[in-house]
């Protein structure tokens, strides 16, 4: 396995198009100094990073990986575990960049905290599976797989209302950005969102310090701030789908009041 970087505009300090070609850039070295294309059974990407800081990846980050797989005979695997089922207010967050992988990841969000994950893959892909050959002694649980048809059904109607609930948290998170130095970047797709604490807006240097202090500041307001990001100074804001404006509100006001508290100490 070889492990390419994924673009971070802002933690690069470069625009979207200048990481975009600093990854694609490496991954060509890879290629020509370490493995040949024609052994690589498959490129496998989230196109949103989770656990990496909530970063979406370009646009044009993502066809390259396309032209690039489909130019060599490569699998192209979406890891969407995180982002799939309404995450990003689409059903698969591949719809935003208009691509379609070979392979794709499922889990979380397709049963709503039964333990459930899945595959999707073209009828070419999957038949090449001999018989048998992906099966697990527990895989199938009929009440898992219940529970996620019943999901399902209720989620159809959720993505218009995750649409509204973005794009709402967006306003009201780079509103806060103007008024809170401690927001050095709020950035995401649908109700993915990250909102990265920094020490100082120029240099970006993680503040992990405040983000510890506004877990514990919700923890007392009753509202749970969860991190991400190598550094954990990301905020992992990720409400659920039947999440009310009023109730959003709520959980950005506390938020906000945390960043308060933390800059004025």
């Amino acid at each position: 396995m070889w492990v390419a970087p994924f673009p971070h505009p802002y933690r690069w300090g470069m625009t979207d198009e200048q990481a975009t070609k600093l990854s694609l850039d490496e991954l060509q070295r890879i290629f020509k100094h370490e493995v040949l294309p024609k052994t690589i059974a498959a490129f496998l990407v989230e196109p949103v990073q989770g656990e990496g800081g909530y970063y979406p990846a370009p646009k044009p980050f993502l066809r390259a990986l396309r032209e690039m797989a489909d130019e060599h005979g490569i699998m192209l695997v979406f890891d969407e575990v995180q982002t799939g089922f309404g995450r990003t207010a689409e059903w698969f967050a591949s719809e935003h960049f208009g691509i379609d992988p070979d392979i794709i990841v499922l889990g979380k969000g397709i049963a709503n905290g039964m333990p459930l994950s899945a595959y999707g893959a073209s009828r070419e892909v999957m038949n090449a599976w001999p018989v048998g050959a992906h099966g697990t002694t527990f895989g199938g649980n009929p009440v898992a797989c219940a529970a996620s048809v019943a999901g399902l059904e209720v989620m159809e109607g959720l993505l218009p209302h995750a649409r509204e609930l973005s794009s709402h948290a967006f306003e009201r998170f780079r509103k806060a950005q103007i008024e809170h130095p401690t927001i050095g970047d709020v950035r995401g797709l649908g109700l993915m969102i990250g909102v990265e604490l920094v020490k100082d807006r120029v240099t970006r240097e993680p503040d992990a310090e405040a983000m510890r202090f506004l877990a514990r500041y919700g923890l007392e307001h009753e509202l749970i701030i969860i991190s991400c990001g190598p550094d954990g100074n990301v905020i992992r804001f990720i409400p659920p789908l039947i999440t009310t404006i009023e109730e959003l509100d709520q959980a950005i006001d506390t938020i906000e009041a945390a960043l308060d508290a933390y800059e004025s100490r």
